[in-house]
């Protein structure tokens, strides 16, 4: 029995995984009843996927791989563009129990080399358009056997996803898999250092479908869903693939960056019921020039994640388009959000509360968990925790601690259960013996009518004693001085927060996430 989303949210299930469990099976099931519904819609092109196609696609592409020799937990390295070979790509992986291991499209073909090399993929599909980057990096992987091309063939003269499906039959494949074995794996961005292949279970893709997708979210299958986070990222693979999936919905895909003009215009064209965005982007929206009135839209929730949304930002985007932004936390650790705001209860400048499912606290240096409104290390324990960090034992141990895992956040929780961040727990400042967060002194400066974006470093001055430093990013025909926004932070904030300087620069360095990289700010990049 089906509850609804009302339902879910107040009385959020106990999801119970069967043993014998194949998660793309289960998710491709759900939508049997309805085979001539729209799954996915590409954007660019216009082209429709109904989930019918879908399945008879992902079984071919489970027949086809079988038939290339390909054996159970083998695993197969996915660099494509969100195009829709990407989910017939993913799911038919995981239906002939081989493991797709998707890879972040934007990093350099030294990413991609570590990455074949590190996960031993068999296998490698590839979009056309990202073939540059692997061809001088695959001649010598002795583990790689197979290479797949996804779109037009070009110049790599290699068997393509089309040819594969084409040729293969459509026979249900469902893999003898289980519950607890492992289905996929994502690559962290490797922000900051080499990239972590982290490993998930088959059951971790509903459990975040089922506690957040339905019973926070409330997805349905009346939504059309757009989210600018692409499919492989953690957040973005639950937001495009998972949760739509789950419950029968309609998703809008888009290859090519997600610009301001972009976004709006799938925005105007598709009419999306749900975006999920992050705040770099609800940023840039807010202050694009040739943005649509809320007539023009038809959101009923938008969702933010990837770093802290200002309350601002929040602010503003609900006054401009009517619609609540839930701001929330994931990783790729957790797979999904586990701590969000919810419909109707948003506190803008918070990252909400515990998402029903998951177990949250907050530690200090010595592992003591701390009272309300002490600041401390965020730490997880929920189903969709990842089984470790591949060839990489050390750090599985210090991020997963039990049944516990390591945020790396700093955060504060309220008496009434709201946690409000405070930065990472590398980036916390300590100025005068007292903690400083770099997001709130980056927050009092957003909310000045000048400013587009800010990031706040240390600095350690004459004395080698450690100040704020920022820097900002202003609005196009903005103008501003660095006494001017000293002084709004000091309006605002306990005088010794305050930036002691300010440098102006075009724009911040961010990762693909659009996560701010303040390591290199501090590394003077």
């Amino acid at each position: 029995m089906h509850l609804s989303s009302a339902d879910l949210r107040a009385n959020p299930p106990v999801v119970t995984i069967p043993r014998d469990y194949n998660a793309a099976h289960d998710l491709l099931e759900r939508n049997a009843s309805r085979p001539g519904k729209v799954a996915y819609i590409d954007a660019a092109t216009g082209a429709r996927l109904t989930y019918g196609e879908l399945a008879d696609q992902a079984h071919r592409f489970a027949n086809a791989l079988r038939g290339h020799g390909f054996a159970p937990e083998s695993r197969m390295l996915v660099a494509m563009l969100d195009t829709l070979e990407w989910p017939v790509v993913f799911l038919g992986c995981i239906l002939a129990g081989v493991v797709p291991v998707a890879a972040n499209t934007l990093l350099t073909a030294k990413d991609f080399d570590f990455m074949l090399r590190d996960s031993r993929a068999q296998g490698l599909v590839v979009s056309q358009p990202l073939w540059p980057a692997f061809r001088d990096v695959i001649g010598d992987i002795d583990s790689l056997e197979t290479v797949i091309v996804a779109g037009a063939q070009g110049e790599a003269a290699r068997t393509t996803v089309a040819e594969l499906l084409q040729e293969a039959a459509a026979t249900p494949v469902v893999a003898d898999t289980c519950s607890d074995d492992i289905c996929f794996w994502l690559y962290s961005s490797g922000s900051t250092g080499t990239p972590k292949g982290t490993v998930h279970l088959h059951s971790h893709l509903v459990q975040t479908a089922e506690l957040y997708g339905r019973g926070v979210l409330g997805i349905r299958e009346d939504d059309v869903v757009y989210s600018a986070a692409k499919l492989f990222f953690a957040y973005g693979l639950g937001n495009a693939l998972t949760f739509p999936l789950s419950v029968g919905a309609t998703t809008v895909l888009l290859a090519a960056r997600p610009t301001p003009e972009a976004v709006f215009g799938i925005l105007k064209k598709f009419q999306p019921t749900i975006f999920y965005g992050v705040p770099t982007l609800y940023a840039a929206l807010l202050n694009d020039a040739g943005r649509p009135n809320k007539q023009q839209l038809r959101l009923r929730v938008c969702t933010s994640a990837g770093e802290a949304l200002p309350a601002e930002i929040g602010r503003r985007w609900t006054a401009d388009y009517g619609c609540e932004v839930l701001d929330g936390i994931g990783s790729t650790e957790m797979l999904h959000i586990f701590l969000s705001n919810r419909p109707g209860q948003v506190r803008y400048g918070t990252t909400g509360k515990a998402v029903p499912g998951y177990q949250l606290r907050i530690v200090d240096d010595d592992g003591r968990e701390c009272g309300d409104d002490e600041l401390g290390e965020l730490q997880i324990s929920g189903p969709s925790s990842a089984l470790m960090y591949w060839n990489n034992r050390a750090r599985t141990k210090s991020t997963f601690a039990g049944e516990w895992t390591r945020s790396g956040d700093k955060y504060t929780r309220d008496a009434e259960g709201y946690y409000t961040y405070g930065g990472r727990s590398d980036d916390m400042l300590k100025v005068g013996g007292i903690y400083v967060s770099p997001f709130e002194v980056e927050g009092s400066l957003m909310t000045h009518p000048a400013v587009l974006e800010a990031a706040v470093i240390g600095v350690a001055d004459s004395d080698e004693l450690v100040k704020p430093k920022a820097f900002v990013v202003l609005k196009p025909g903005q103008a501003a001085s660095a006494a001017d926004l000293q002084q709004h932070v000091k309006n605002q904030l306990a005088p010794y927060k305050y930036p002691r300087w300010i440098e102006f620069v075009p724009e911040l360095p961010k990762t693909a996430t659009g996560k701010i990289q303040r390591f290199k700010l501090r590394a003077g990049r």
